[in-house]
């Protein structure tokens, strides 16, 4: 069930209204109904996965509540590891590490013989289980107190809104907020309406128009030549952040519906003027997971610079694997990790330049954006290419092989439209958040004209048949 489906429109529709008839003591059931439901759309079989990983970490919540050695602790924290994530290494990396292990052995000479699994990736189960974790690893930290409601625990970890794609969740800020009584807010209705129209204009107006030029040349990369790489790439840029930054909108406005309200997942990426500042600002629920559970365990900046710079590059690395399971996602992580690393190296020395050459902070800043933006596009390369061959070929094009660019002016003259409106409204944002928490804030004429705007571009100048969105397949 997309979210740019009528079908998804009539299932929040009735979700809605009976959730605000329904007695509060049952909501949690019907909204955990409602999420199984949805969830089984795409294939009944994996909602056993989401169910094993349920009992799983629910359980080990009650005994870590209930233990007090060290070992024993750790032990449970093991058991937690080891479910989600080989549930996560079989479905999802198996086949990988498996055609990896026998490239390696062929070219030693070596014979491999071990099959590979004839299954499907489950929709969602990277953000799903890294959800989850999060609730047993900070319980046994300490930070966290057991949740005993098993009802309750397993809507936290199947909640519809951002099962499939995120924001990836904390317990500790999600579960209170599906226990807590809510009243029907307009207000809160409102804004969560326009937040859901915003992100289907962001998804089917911009990205998926983009997605047809993009795929017209990725698909056939040896056809064309570096100038068309290079519009492809630039296009490429905002059809992943307007597709994946739209399923957040939709899933946060969904939620509002719901008297939930999910974290910010993007804040405007390709205004930063870094890679580190990028990073705070896209997918933000999966880098501040990476910070947390990953980076500041292996030891962040605490042990000196060297092993600071190891311990980037293993986080993103795993990052970058998160992300899918073949090479071109793993150095699209080292890319990552090296600039994050060279950004912490040169430091002083960038600072140093900065206070000899006085250049003005409006026009440095400028620079600087200018500057990451295009290097998050040529890492995007490595990201969408099917293969590294082709990886390869669009970035050696873009180099030496210019021409006449393969262009539709239709479709691009759409594209270009929607993206003005969106640099537009971001610019806006910046100022003063008119898609912010509470529309109140904003004059209804001004509320009533944005949405209707927003409703017939979709219908005016959207892509019908509901394109899957891009995290789906991560």
């Amino acid at each position: 069930m997309l979210f740019n489906s009528l079908q998804f429109v009539f299932f929040l529709t009735a979700v809605s209204l009976l959730f605000y008839v329904c007695p509060h003591r049952l909501r949690w059931l019907l909204l955990l109904v409602a999420s199984y439901t949805f969830y089984m759309c795409w294939n009944v079989f994996y909602i056993v996965l989401i169910i094993a990983s349920t009992i799983t970490d629910y359980t080990v919540g009650l005994l870590l509540g209930r233990t007090k050695g060290a070992t024993a602790r750790r032990a449970l924290l093991v058991t937690s590891l080891a479910m989600n994530l080989g549930m996560l290494f079989v479905f999802k990396y198996w086949n990988f590490f498996n055609e990896s292990a026998a490239d390696i052995c062929a070219y030693l000479g070596l014979s491999w013989q071990v099959p590979a699994l004839q299954v499907l990736l489950p929709v969602g189960i990277s953000f799903y289980t890294f959800q989850t974790l999060s609730y047993t690893i900070d319980l046994y930290r300490g930070k966290l107190k057991t949740e005993t409601h098993f009802g309750r625990f397993a809507l936290f970890v199947s909640f519809f809104p951002q099962l499939v794609a995120g924001p990836i969740e904390r317990a500790g800020r999600l579960l209170p907020q599906l226990s807590r009584r809510t009243t029907f807010d307009p207000g809160r209705a409102t804004s969560g309406l326009l937040l859901i129209l915003w992100g289907l204009f962001k998804k089917v107006v911009i990205a998926d128009r983009l997605a047809i030029y993009v795929d017209a040349v990725y698909s056939n990369v040896p056809d064309h030549n570096g100038t068309t790489y290079l519009l492809a790439t630039y296009a490429f840029a905002f059809q992943i952040y307007c597709d994946f930054s739209g399923y957040s909108d939709i899933a946060i406005g969904s939620a509002r519906l719901l008297g939930v309200n999910l974290m910010k997942n993007f804040n405007s990426p390709y205004f930063a003027r870094n890679m580190q500042d990028f990073w705070h600002r896209w997918h933000i629920s999966l880098s501040t997971w990476l910070r947390d559970y990953l980076y500041i365990p292996l030891g962040g900046n605490r042990h000196g610079v060297n092993r600071m710079f190891i311990n980037l590059m293993i986080t993103m690395l795993l990052g970058g694997l998160w992300h899918g399971s073949s090479w071109n996602f793993v150095l699209w992580g080292a890319l990552h990790g090296v600039a994050l690393a060279f950004l912490k190296a040169t430091e002083n020395l960038r600072e140093g330049f900065y206070s000899v050459t006085r250049i003005p902070e409006n026009i440095r800043s400028v620079l600087q954006m200018i500057v990451t933006f295009h290097f998050v596009c040529l890492t995007w390369v490595f990201f969408r290419a099917d293969t590294l061959g082709d990886s390869l070929i669009i970035v050696r094009g873009t180099l030496s092989n210019w021409g006449a660019p393969f262009i539709d002016p239709l479709l691009l003259a759409h594209a270009a439209l929607g993206l003005v409106t969106l640099l537009t409204v971001e610019a806006l944002q910046a100022r003063g958040e008119p898609l912010g928490p509470w529309p109140r804030k904003q004059p209804m004429l001004t509320r009533w004209a944005a949405s209707y705007l927003l409703i017939f571009a979709i219908l005016l100048l959207g892509v019908e048949n509901g394109v899957q969105f891009i995290y789906f397949q991560f």
